[in-house]
């Protein structure tokens, strides 16, 4: 494929980092002014919105605003250090909720709500990333912050996983999102999937691979 200056969707494959997409465009267009607009973590996959070229690089914080729409597996039971497959995992409970307590818990996230950013985030604290301190073992003092999840829609349950559709504002962390269900539910749980599939009004289902 040839990349000319321009806007691009692109399907971040899971096990890569947003930054090695950016990285591959920029090797494949020949264009030095490459970027992303919202990184994904390298265990999520899905929509990446990639900018190529000085025009449109400038333009990256008007898609960091938009709304987002992920797909995301939480397994409930044990809690996980990073909140995903990567982490330490920790046994906290055999408890198995019905699909109507599922259903009531999940309905409390809708609306505006205060959400705290995992420790493994690239959010800086004291002018230093999250999950930098955090691989030091260095748990940092993160705030809450005020989110909006407009809808929280259960796709399928068969313990102990749980499938989730959200549509979310921006600044929003799925596995956070997960922990908090997993709290609320009494039993833990971490996500084992996260795809974003909107980002505003572009969408996965349009999206190119690199491969």
């Amino acid at each position: 494929m040839i990349f000319e200056p321009g806007i691009y969707l692109v399907n971040k494959p899971r096990g890569r980092s947003s930054f090695s997409i950016v990285a591959q465009v920029r090797r494949l267009s020949g264009i030095k002014k490459v970027g992303h607009a919202g990184t994904l973590d390298p265990e999520a996959e899905g929509l990446l919105i990639v900018l190529v070229g000085k025009d449109y690089t400038r333009q990256s914080d008007k898609f960091l605003k938009l709304d987002k729409t992920y797909q995301f597996d939480v397994k409930l039971g044990e809690n996980s250090s990073t909140g995903d497959e990567e982490g330490t995992k920790t046994k906290l409970s055999s408890l198995e909720p019905d699909i109507n307590t599922i259903k009531t818990a999940t309905s409390r996230f809708v609306g505006e709500i205060l959400q705290t950013p995992p420790q493994y985030s690239a959010i800086k604290i004291n002018g230093q990333r999250a999950y930098k301190s955090a691989q030091k073992g260095i748990k940092v003092d993160i705030k809450p912050r005020s989110i909006t999840i407009n809808h929280l829609k259960l796709i399928s349950y068969k313990y102990p996983v749980l499938s989730l559709e959200a549509d979310v504002s921006s600044g929003t962390y799925i596995r956070s999102l997960a922990e908090d269900i997993g709290k609320e539910l009494k039993t833990g749980g971490y996500c084992t999937k996260i795809v974003r599939t909107r980002i505003g009004d572009y969408y996965l289902k349009d999206a190119i691979t690199l491969d």
